[in-house]
């Protein structure tokens, strides 16, 4: 199976760390404050699951997950993560963040930003579309007629079918919204964002197919 290494192991993180674990993978987990605060994590993870620094979990990883609020991912080191595929969590709130001008006037997106600082990486952007009590909740196995899906963007084509295929053993289908530059369809306050999946802070969730998906990519207006 696949070892998926993590950078941060908060709510995002921590959710994609045990869909893995219950999928079979290994889970090699990271954040900014060391190994030792994960204890409990991995403890409750299983054998499946170990802490480590971040270029530990980088160097064993074969797909890695950035999952850091926007603001820092520019404290991570990009060498650790030459020639790993990168799935990017961020999304842009600059409130918490601060503002970021190529992100205000739309000359770029989170994706491109990451994929810029991690320029020998394969950043393909992918859970930043849905909460993640209803990422861990709407997991359903592969031919559910109650399966949902997640929307993807990445300029690497075999990266993102390696995502794909890691979506799929997670529980979820993709649609893939193109490029990093088209990464904008899916971010903060556009259709495709947290809303498909149900109400923000109801725990259940709401199916929401790969058409479903598609259409609320289709309904994006940039704003920025």
């Amino acid at each position: 199976m696949t070892t998926i290494g993590l950078i941060g192991s908060g709510n995002i993180g921590s959710t994609v760390a045990r869909l893995a674990v219950a999928a079979g993978h290994d889970v090699v987990l990271s954040n900014s404050r060391g190994p030792s605060t994960l204890a409990s994590l991995v403890a409750e993870l299983g054998p499946r699951a170990r802490a480590a620094t971040v270029a530990e979990a980088a160097a064993a990883a074969d797909i890695v997950v950035v999952t850091v609020p926007l603001k820092a991912y520019r404290d991570i080191p990009a060498a650790p993560l030459a020639g790993k595929i990168l799935i990017d969590t961020n999304n842009y709130y600059p409130e918490r963040d601060g503002e970021f001008p190529d992100l205000e006037n739309g000359s770029t997106t989170t994706g491109e930003l990451l994929q810029k600082h991690f320029a020998d990486a394969f950043v393909v952007k992918g859970f930043n579309t849905i909460w993640y009590e209803h990422l861990r909740s709407l997991a359903r196995p592969a031919g559910s007629p109650e399966r949902s899906a997640l929307p993807i963007a990445g300029d690497d084509e075999t990266a993102k079918k390696t995502v794909t295929g890691f979506f799929d053993s997670i529980g979820y289908d993709t649609v893939d919204v193109g490029p990093l530059a088209e990464n904008w369809r899916i971010q903060r306050d556009e259709p495709a964002y947290v809303t498909p999946y149900g109400p923000y802070g109801d725990p259940a969730g709401a199916t929401a197919s790969a058409d479903y998906i598609r259409e609320r990519v289709a309904a994006a207006k940039r704003s920025r």
